[in-house]
């Protein structure tokens, strides 16, 4: 069967993307930033996954307030890098798994779970700034290093989902993953946040402590974090810390959720301010 080996968390701030396209990232300002992912590149060539199931929040660009879904998954064969404004990254297509992404929809539906099933979409930042963190920065033809599903989740316009729906999806995937005929080894990362604010009295809003005690519960307490409520994001963690709540996802997928499995193991964590406007929390579990 197909199994979840590890999951991945990073911040997915677009400052990173552009610092990594225009050759800045040795810049004094972004080099202690990137030096903090080294580990993780090499983490990734020592445990290259077949598949990777990304949880992002798109950024009105395959979708806009007209239209949101709260949960949506990618099962094209290709996902594109999309123009923000300034143009499209260069960096490679997105190479999906369509059949892999299929079965999940289909389990996860049936788990009570809906999802708006995507069978087109361009993938913004918010997905293509974590691959280029953790597999560096690939050319179109060299391609990344392996497909990716993209799991796109509303967090842009209230009402978001709460962070237990998404610790209970993360466990839905799992056992969806877990019913997949195939041998696959499959990562789920979850990506954004972490405290920032972009706009109103709060902008530039970081609050150190809170990210540090996010993480410290994400690994620890996950259930008791996964309780926590909407307006203690926003709170302590800013306007946009909301986007966290995916991060729940990801580790509700780990095998320890449901299980007397050991907690997983800390294969690399690393924190930063700010990057941008942003404070950067970044984490790599490994099921034991």
């Amino acid at each position: 069967m197909a199994r979840i080996t590890a999951s991945v968390f990073t911040s997915h701030v677009p400052a990173i993307g552009a610092a990594l396209d225009l050759g800045r990232d040795q810049d004094d300002y972004w080099k202690p930033l990137f030096k903090g992912y080294e580990p993780s590149k090499q983490w990734m060539k020592d445990n290259k996954p077949d598949v990777i199931f990304l949880v992002y929040n798109d950024h009105a660009t395959a979708f806009s307030l007209d239209m949101i879904p709260t949960f949506a998954i990618g099962t094209a064969d290709t996902f594109t890098p999309a123009d923000e404004g300034w143009g499209p990254r260069p960096v490679p297509t997105v190479v999906g798994h369509p059949d892999l992404a299929s079965h999940i929809a289909q389990s996860v539906i049936q788990q009570d779970f809906d999802l708006t099933i995507v069978n087109k979409m361009d993938v913004d930042h918010g997905l293509t700034v974590p691959l280029s963190l953790m597999c560096g920065q690939p050319t179109p033809e060299e391609g990344w290093p392996c497909p990716v599903i993209p799991f796109a989740v509303n967090v842009v316009q209230y009402p978001v989902p709460s962070g237990q729906r998404c610790f209970n999806l993360g466990r839905a995937i799992r056992k969806a993953v877990e019913s997949y005929d195939e041998d696959l080894n499959v990562h789920i990362w979850g990506t954004g946040g972490m405290s920032h604010q972009l706009q109103g009295a709060r902008a530039g809003l970081i609050n150190k402590e809170w990210d540090l005690n996010f993480l410290d519960r994400l690994i620890d307490n996950p259930h008791g974090l996964a309780k926590m409520p909407h307006i203690d994001y926003v709170r302590e963690a800013g306007s946009e810390g909301i986007e966290l709540v995916m991060w729940l996802i990801a580790r509700g997928a780990m095998s320890d959720i449901d299980s007397p499995a050991p907690v997983p193991k800390i294969a690399h964590r690393f924190y930063h301010v700010p990057a941008s406007n942003t404070a950067v929390g970044h984490l790599i579990l490994e099921n034991q």
